[in-house]
């Protein structure tokens, strides 16, 4: 079992029943899943099916799966997309991989990153669902600087089963993620 898990079953469960008061263990809000999402923006102006080959390596080093492409759903002239054209890629993580994923993130790829003083509090949606952007793919340990060709963003949503923005925020403050302080 992860350490991310053991931590939710052991502390976060009763922490959460304290503060809202719930009465049953699976009330309790829990991660649902974890989303990283590529644009191909760029690749896709330029036509270049090594830079979406590049970006596939560069998702399964992350996430340790293969991602899925996502297409066009219809053309659109002035973006110049054609329908059934790949325009990005994601992968979902649920269970393990999710657990070890924001492990991960929380201790490793964060504190790596340029500059920063914590996740901001708009990034939290309505139903307590978190989204971070990245402009580069340079934070995650796994990429090798050298390795890499041309750098690209990717996003990464955290889902949760809260169902407002309140029980999402105190849980993923329970899990250990640094937010920033208004």
């Amino acid at each position: 079992m992860s350490r991310l898990k053991e931590l939710y079953k052991k502390e976060v469960i009763p922490k959460m029943k304290e503060i809202f008061g719930y009465k049953n263990d699976l009330a309790v809000p829990k991660l649902e899943k974890i989303t990283l999402n590529i644009g191909l923006g760029e690749a896709i102006k330029r036509n270049d099916p090594k830079q979406i080959e590049t970006a596939k390596q560069t998702c399964l080093k992350i996430t340790g799966q293969k991602p899925t492409e996502t297409k066009a759903k219809k053309s659109i002239s002035g973006f110049k997309i054609r329908k059934g054209q790949v325009v990005g890629l994601k992968a979902t993580l649920r269970g393990e991989k999710m657990y070890d994923f924001l492990d991960k993130l929380i201790n490793v790829t964060l504190p790596r990153s340029r500059d920063f003083r914590g996740i901001p509090l708009t990034s939290f949606d309505e139903r307590g669902n978190l989204s971070l952007g990245f402009r580069e793919q340079l934070i995650f340990p796994e990429i090798s600087p050298e390795a890499v060709e041309k750098i690209h963003g990717l996003e990464i949503t955290i889902i949760t089963t809260a169902r407002d923005r309140e029980k999402g925020l105190t849980l993923l403050k329970l899990f250990g993620l640094p937010f920033r302080e208004k």
